[in-house]
């Protein structure tokens, strides 16, 4: 595995060459919230829009097959990069936000009763909660959580003991958002799969970084977003098994989900249709397969592998700095460091670093329950992505030591 050339690759994505702050060259370490777009995802949707820019399914003209035809082969590059079956089980959605509630609304409230338990972990985004606290109270089902420790590690034996007849199905992030642990998301689903419930995974943090197959997770659904794949805002998938899909009502209705229409009944379209009412994001999931082929035509390990060492050496210069606290000391994690500055509200050492040049996110990065499982109001989120380099690493300490001097 030879070193890759992030030089060459940063070339592609226009907005790395920008400057901020007067004249400071921008460093982006806010891959988290969103990443950047390469000129490959940038130019497939601006030639959307100038060459064949039409509705998709229902045309009979030339451009209305081409968009078709370049769309539902986006659908197929999500069907070979995450490994699925079949591109019918590939469900186009806005988002990881949108997959979930597909599968809130759709499938738990059909089939969830009073008593029956659902169980995810003290590590998720709001999407991956709030969408399940609003199943439980529409079908009286019960929400439990997966403890985690003071590293941001979920406690495997904790999450065993939660398990049980009444277990219906385990929502946990593959990836967390806000401290970058990688949950061990195999023993999650067997051990899931051994008390007879299903299990759906939160990829959004996870598909830039990892491998992910469908297949031999073994997991039930998995969801993820566009924008933080390189492709555009808007975007994202929800897959599910074939089988379940099947079973599951539409939660929208109107057009293409259809098979026929009266004004006393309608019968529904198969999949992967039956969920994508209306017109789609065409441009955007046209970017989205155009950001995967772009991604899989790199060398991934090598990526990962740059990045891997980008963040231990972030990790290892920021914690050195005096009144720096880590927040999240997880063994095995991706992408993220997360930080607090002594004396200092997080809000107020983003917008010193901002003022320098340097984009990262402060907040409780909609990990609220987290944070106060933490005891703190928020961090700092430093985030990593391919084209980062030890420039960046440079630039940001440089701005952390200035920011420490004014505090």
């Amino acid at each position: 595995m030879s070193a890759p050339d992030i030089g060459a690759l940063r070339a592609q994505f226009p907005l790395l060459a920008r400057t901020l702050a007067g004249d400071k060259p921008l460093v982006y370490l806010d891959n988290a919230a969103t990443t950047q777009k390469p000129l490959a995802v940038i130019e497939a949707v601006d030639d959307y829009y100038r060459q064949y820019n039409s509705n998709v399914h229902r045309g009979a003209h030339q451009l209305a097959d081409h968009a078709t035809q370049v769309m539902e082969a986006a659908r197929t590059s999500v069907q070979r990069f995450i490994n699925a079956r079949e591109d019918a089980e590939v469900i186009f959605t806005r988002g990881t936000t949108e997959s979930i509630n597909l599968v809130a609304c759709s499938w738990a409230r059909t089939f969830l009763k009073a008593g029956d338990e659902i169980i995810v972990s003290a590590l998720e985004h709001h999407a991956n909660l709030v969408p399940w606290q609003m199943a439980c109270q529409a079908t009286g089902a019960k929400l439990r959580v997966i403890p985690m420790n003071d590293a941001g590690e979920l406690d495997l034996d904790g999450y065993r003991a939660l398990l049980g007849e009444r277990t219906r199905l385990v929502a946990c992030t593959h990836v967390s958002n806000a401290l970058g642990t990688v949950n061990p998301v195999r023993d999650i689903i067997a051990a899931a799969k051994s008390a007879g419930a299903l299990v759906l995974i939160d990829g959004a943090q996870a598909v830039s970084h990892l491998p992910v197959d469908v297949q031999a997770l073994g997991c039930d659904f998995y969801v993820f977003s566009g924008h933080k794949l390189f492709a555009p805002t808007g975007t994202g998938v929800l897959w599910g098994r074939r089988e379940l899909l099947d079973a599951m009502p539409p939660w929208h209705g109107g057009g293409e989900m259809i098979e026929t229409v009266s004004y006393e009944t309608s019968t529904y379209n198969k999949l992967p249709y039956k969920f994508e009412a209306g017109t789609p994001h065409i441009a955007g999931n046209i970017g989205l397969g155009a950001a995967i082929d772009w991604f899989t035509a790199q060398d991934r390990a090598a990526l990962a592998a740059h990045e891997d060492a980008l963040l231990a050496e972030l990790t290892a210069r920021a914690t050195a700095i005096p009144g720096l606290k880590p927040v999240g000391t997880a063994r095995h994690k991706v992408s993220v460091f997360s930080f607090l500055m002594d004396g200092a509200h997080p809000h107020d050492v983003g917008t010193l670093l901002d003022q320098q040049g340097v984009a990262v996110r402060t907040g409780h990065h909609c990990t609220m329950p987290l944070m106060q499982r933490l005891g703190v109001p928020g961090t700092v989120r430093a985030s990593l992505s391919v084209y980062n380099t030890r420039d960046d690493i440079d630039r940001f300490i440089a701005a952390l030591e200035k920011v420490r001097k004014f505090l």
